[in-house]
């Protein structure tokens, strides 16, 4: 067997995946000026329908979601076995079993997993942007195991269906998934960018200087992907939300939450927040 070929750029929505892989773009195809954000580096999203009816020939639109899951993990091997360089896929589902009792994700496809993990009160934040909800409905959205996307089979929707589970169910099932993971702060990708990038860069296997690594960082900062959003657009923004790069600053979550609120959630998901640093030991926030 061929040895595995895929990266998979694994992340709760708004957790920092698109911001990896426009530097990402900026590192491996290096240019004079800022990679279009329309045009990133080969990185679909494991629930492309587009990718899945090019692997197998049929037609997912012809599919239950069932018979889709039973499938999507013999193409992400497919994939993987016809590679011939690394394939870096972004995916947002949780790790999870299909109805056969295999895992959605194989194993024998899997080179690494890079999980990016950001403070959920942040999360809930700019996801509602996202997806124009208050921050209150998505509160509530990231606490049920019942949330996903493209649930519903009464239109046919851009993407697979995804199941995405609570934000702690999600984070819980990479970690637990027995494939080799690289978790990766947002907020040290804010505050100690080379470092926290070379680490992401050394796991992936790519072999890059420091000053490039640098120069694909200065060619990512939020405000030159603020700045083409304004002016071209972004291929990739939700039809419901405003901008897709809004303001990306740790501890803006302040702005929008009563104290019951931040508590209720705190509450629920507190363990694997203190275990990742946006809680104290006394359940105190951090960021």
């Amino acid at each position: 067997m061929k040895q595995p070929q895929i990266i998979w750029l694994a992340s709760y929505p708004k957790s920092g995946n698109t911001w990896f892989r426009i530097f990402l773009t900026n590192l491996l195809e290096p240019e004079k000026a800022p990679a279009s954000i329309n045009k990133l580096q080969s990185t679909p999203i494991a629930s492309s329908r587009g990718m899945f009816d090019n692997a197998t020939g049929l037609s997912a639109a012809n599919l239950t979601f069932d018979e889709i899951d039973r499938i999507r993990p013999e193409v992400y091997q497919y994939l993987s076995d016809n590679a011939n360089t690394t394939l870096f896929h972004k995916i947002h589902d949780a790790y999870s079993l299909n109805g056969a009792g295999i895992p959605l994700v194989p194993a024998p496809a899997t080179k690494g997993v890079i999980y990016f993990i950001r403070n959920p009160l942040d999360v809930i934040v700019s996801y509602a942007a996202h997806m124009n909800k208050t921050p209150k409905e998505t509160l509530a959205v990231m606490q049920t195991n019942a949330h996903g996307f493209c649930k519903k089979d009464t239109k046919l929707h851009n993407q697979l269906r995804q199941l995405l589970f609570s934000w702690s169910a999600h984070v819980e099932s990479w970690e637990q998934s027995g494939l080799p993971v690289k978790m990766i702060r947002y907020e040290d990708m804010k505050e100690k960018p080379l470092e926290t990038f070379r680490a992401a860069v050394a796991f992936a296997g790519i072999k890059k200087e420091d000053q490039e690594i640098e120069k694909a960082l200065a060619y990512s900062k939020m405000e030159k992907l603020q700045q083409q959003e304004l002016k071209e657009g972004f291929k990739e923004k939700s039809p419901r939300s405003k901008l897709f790069f809004r303001k990306g600053i740790p501890g803006n979550w302040r702005e929008y939450f009563t104290p019951d609120e931040v508590e209720s959630f705190i509450r629920t998901n507190k363990s694997l927040m203190i275990k990742y640093g946006y809680l104290t030991a006394d359940e105190q926030p951090v960021y």
